[in-house]
């Protein structure tokens, strides 16, 4: 029923059932200290066995006498508040509103643990018998009724949202629940702000929170690994699940992961997903409004979390998700991160990993049109430029140094990754325009200057970069690597301190955020948007490189065996992208074909 008809305020209570004496009498006994009745009164509220009729009727008589209950009275309050309404009839259901609109209107001291009373709801009900069973088949009006009661408490105290956002946090199941758990409350904080838009922004700030720590862990965890390795084998999916959850029968195998952690973060990811799209949707129709208000909301969380998190593999792709809806949205996040990029009052470590996600977004959205990946690049090679220029000017010497210079070097990382991947469709539509565009970035003059961003940027990405601008005679870069295979990098920060030479061949700590996206259900939304790795063909390889190329033509990820874990410290966090880590082939990065001796 629609809460709106019916002014519960002015509804008086029905006739009344009385069980030992009127609830004001036994009010008036417990102020003159005799508490008997009173505890009598508690104790039949908690009955397990308590019939429909018996909680209208203590409903009725609460009703009445709503002034009379104080903070004194608080136990009382909580045993009423728990009375089980939202599975009942909706005669109790209605008479559980016109208690509750009463209750927060006369007694706003007990806004609070009325909104925790229906925040308790938005997780499945469970009974326990020999084995942990959920009652799933009114979750969706116990659900809604949840709601409802939210808004009318909404409706008659317009400051509950400041005191909701801090209950949703304290209520927010354990990240190790099971994922019917969290899929449930997850839900529901989403739909409360539909309705409650002006906390939009800080529910999307804590839900992406807790997902990014799944999803940190899983692929510290190698979780991931583990699934894509059960996908080559061909493994048939079996899941034993630790929790009070079963996997969702009703999905087909195909769409499971293979392990419950990675299944969990799959189902959260279409959760949110779902979210975007019905939210930043009207009738099929795009909202450009909405769709803006989702945007900057989305960012802000983008930049309070997201982006100061290392190594995450999915949770990145809510955005990358929602700026596939328009161009303009892709435009606006690359125009965001290219600011963060190039502010100098931004750390460095936040700099360095705006560069990385420019760089990865524009190779890999395929959304993104070529004239777009054109001036972003055209705003890149300007300000390395700039900065080569500055530092040749300075007047000091100029050598390669990462504590110094890691905004260049993340810079001249973005700009090679995007070449290696657009290439072509720089140069497929006119030959001859797309060179001259190559030719006008002055690519040989970044690679040939003192500050060698070669021998800083992931082998993986240099020598397939040398590739690419050897076919095209836009820069000769494999003097310069073979030069710097036969050094030795200078000596960098440890994370057990001090200073110490190490070989690391991943020293600014560098992920690429947009890389290929492996959770199954959620990853279908994100698929026909994705650029694949086109492999480079042997014309476009040195003869002394192409015996370097894997054999093992099911794992094609970018950064395989580039990034290996090292105690060597140039990010917020040591990097958790382990070498092991690998993609499957229908999505995957290109084979590292090359590898850097030292």
């Amino acid at each position: 029923m629609d809460t709106g008809e019916r002014d519960f305020l002015n509804t008086p209570p029905m006739k009344t059932v009385r069980f030992g004496g009127r609830v004001t009498d036994m009010l008036d006994k417990q102020q003159r200290g005799d508490s008997t009745d009173y505890e009598l009164l508690k104790h039949q509220l908690t009955d397990p066995d308590i019939k429909d009729a018996q909680i209208i009727n203590w409903l009725q008589e609460f009703r009445s006498c709503v002034t009379q209950l104080s903070k004194e009275h608080e136990q009382l309050v909580y045993s009423v508040l728990r009375l089980p309404w939202a599975e009942r009839s909706q005669a109790v259901v209605d008479e559980y509103m016109s208690f509750l609109s009463n209750l927060v209107t006369a007694q706003t001291v007990f806004l609070c643990i009325c909104v925790r009373m229906v925040v308790s709801h938005f997780t499945p009900s469970r009974f326990q018998s020999n084995i942990t069973i959920f009652i799933c088949s009114d979750l969706p009006r116990t659900f809604e009724r949840c709601h409802q009661a939210l808004q009318l408490i909404s409706k008659y105290v317009p400051s509950t949202s400041r005191f909701l956002l801090p209950i949703l946090q304290e209520n927010f199941p354990f990240i190790q629940k099971s994922s019917r758990t969290l899929e449930c409350y997850i839900h529901n904080l989403l739909r409360v702000t539909v309705y409650l838009p002006v906390i939009r922004r800080d529910v999307l700030e804590l839900i992406i929170g807790k997902l990014l720590k799944l999803d940190v862990r899983n692929a510290k965890r190698k979780l991931f690994t583990c699934c894509v390795a059960s996908r080559h084998r061909g493994a048939a999916f079996v899941c034993v699940c630790q929790d009070e959850d079963t996997p969702p029968e009703h999905l087909p195998s195909s769409t499971l992961m293979a392990h419950p952690e990675a299944e969990k973060l799959d189902a959260l990811m279409s959760v949110l997903m779902a979210y975007i799209k019905d939210v930043c949707h009207i009738n099929g129709c795009l909202h450009v409004d909405q769709t803006k208000d989702v945007y900057r909301d989305l960012l802000s969380v983008f930049d309070k979390v997201i982006l100061t998190t290392h190594a995450s593999c999915h949770v990145q792709y809510l955005l990358f998700y929602l700026c596939s809806f328009r161009l303009a949205l892709a435009e606006a996040f690359l125009d965001h991160l290219w600011k963060i990029l190039q502010n100098l009052s931004q750390p460095a470590v936040l700099r360095q990993a705006a560069a990385g996600y420019l760089g990865s977004f524009l190779a890999r959205a395929k959304f993104v049109p070529v004239h777009t990946v054109r001036a972003c690049l055209d705003l890149l090679l300007s300000w390395i430029h700039g900065y080569i220029h500055n530092q040749d000017g300075s007047g000091s010497p100029v050598c390669c140094d990462i504590s110094l210079h890691g905004p260049f070097y993340a810079a001249c990382q973005a700009a090679f990754y995007t070449l290696v991947f657009r290439h072509r469709a720089l140069l497929e539509a006119d030959m001859r325009k797309g060179l001259e565009f190559l030719q006008g970035l002055n690519l040989e003059r970044v690679v040939m200057c003192q500050l060698n961003p070669l021998k800083v940027c992931l082998p993986a990405v240099t020598n397939l970069f040398a590739a690419v601008t050897r076919k095209y005679q836009v820069a000769f870069c494999y003097t310069i690597i073979e030069r710097n295979n036969r050094h030795m990098l200078p000596v960098v920060r440890s994370s057990t301190g001090g200073d110490r030479v190490s070989a690391n061949t991943n020293p600014l700590d560098s992920f690429f955020p947009f890389d290929p996206y492996l959770l199954k259900r959620s990853g279908q939304l994100i698929e026909p948007l994705y650029q694949k790795w086109e492999e480079l063909c042997d014309t476009e390889l040195l003869p002394s490189t192409k015996g370097l190329q894997g054999s093992r033509d099911d794992e094609d990820d970018f950064l395989r065996e580039e990034t290996p874990k090292t105690e060597c410290i140039m990010g917020m966090t040591p990097s958790s992208l382990d070498s092991n880590l690998q993609s499957p082939s229908s999505v995957g990065s290109p084979r590292t074909g090359f590898h850097r001796p030292f």
